[in-house]
């Protein structure tokens, strides 16, 4: 979570997110088209997309897959520009979009084949009751796919403060977003490693933080920094751009943060023997160890079986049920 005192100055996903230009999320279309590989998704998914900020990856799952796509994010003038952006594209009624944080997904239990947690999922949220929320809404044997930065090496407090604070989330290590999804029921989980600039998933190296300078051109920054303004002022202003050149160090030179994909199955609830069932262990029996859950950090994904389709057994005309709360319908740095 955030600190209320990062809030005085915008982070570089806040100036990303006032940017007119739309970006794909760290990794570009490679990683977008990875996520829909290894998920399995096809025709007729229900797809969630949490943080999904202006919907450039969700847009790309509905047009190329033919998903009826869902999407979260806690900023609701960006849910309204991004609701009404669908429907000039005519896809209203494709895709639904709300306001919501990751730790209270406005969506009832198990609804979703592929739930996909953005780079923003922690902007409001903890890493952990993030990972309970997009579990929960995800059906068993559904698929769940986090694309999230990570500690690469140990960092003092005081530097992860200063990066994270820049940033605007808080990444963790990939230990810990492992931890996070076993206990969740998660399991055959799979890290891919998009940091790495000779990674056989894109065409061209590129960093996955660029840094704000490279990404826009000169009247661009100058356009986002007068909306950066109006919402901060010039003492929030000054703070971000003079946190650029210790980030810089910290992410170009000393490598301490990456980007990981993380993707793992939702197991089904374990049943409940009935009384008098002899296939149930009897009392004093011990029971075979559990086998490993096969968790693997690949670099390829071939392997079909190791990657089931999403939404086996789901009713094909189904929508994710209504929102708990009655609402209704009303990337990040490296470019398309």
């Amino acid at each position: 979570m955030r600190d209320e005192g990062a809030d005085l100055a915008p982070s570089m996903l806040d100036l990303v997110r006032l940017s007119p230009r739309l970006l794909f999320p760290p990794g570009g279309v490679d990683l977008v088209r990875q996520i829909a590989l290894l998920s399995g998704m096809s025709e007729g998914d229900e797809v969630l997309v949490v943080g999904c900020g202006k919907g450039v990856s969700l847009e790309h799952f509905v047009r190329e897959y033919g998903v009826r796509g869902s999407g979260v994010d806690h900023d609701s003038r960006l849910v309204e520009e991004t609701t009404d952006r669908f429907r000039e594209l005519e896809l209203g009624t494709r895709v639904q979009i709300q306001q919501g944080t990751a730790d209270a997904l406005p969506y009832r239990d198990a609804v979703f084949d592929v739930v996909v947690g953005e780079i923003g999922m922690t902007t409001r949220a903890s890493a952990a009751d993030a990972a309970a929320e997009v579990t929960r809404v995800t059906r068993p044997g559904g698929v769940v796919v986090l694309v999230q930065p990570v500690w690469k090496a140990p960092v003092d407090p005081v530097r992860r403060s200063v990066l994270s604070d820049h940033l605007g989330l808080r990444p963790q290590m990939l230990v810990e977003w492992k931890r996070l999804l076993r206990e969740h029921g998660v399991s055959g989980l799979l890290v891919e490693d998009w940091s790495d600039d000779e990674t056989a998933f894109r065409g061209g190296a590129a960093k996955p933080f660029p840094d704000f300078a490279e990404l826009f051109s000169l009247p661009e920054k100058f356009g986002i920094l007068r909306r950066a303004w109006s919402g901060w002022g010039w003492a929030g202003v000054r703070t971000v751009i003079a946190r650029e050149r210790e980030v810089h160090r910290l992410l170009t030179r000393e490598r301490l943060l990456g980007l990981d994909l993380i993707k793992g199955v939702r197991e089904a609830p374990a049943e409940t023997p009935a009384p008098g069932d002899d296939s149930a262990p009897s009392a004093g029996t011990p029971e075979p160890d559990a086998p490993s859950d096969g968790d693997s950090e690949a670099r390829s994904a071939t392997d079909s079986d190791s990657f089931p389709a999403g939404g086996a057994g789901r009713d094909p005309d189904a929508r994710p049920a209504p929102a708990l709360d009655g609402e209704s319908e009303p990337s990040l740095f490296d470019e398309s």
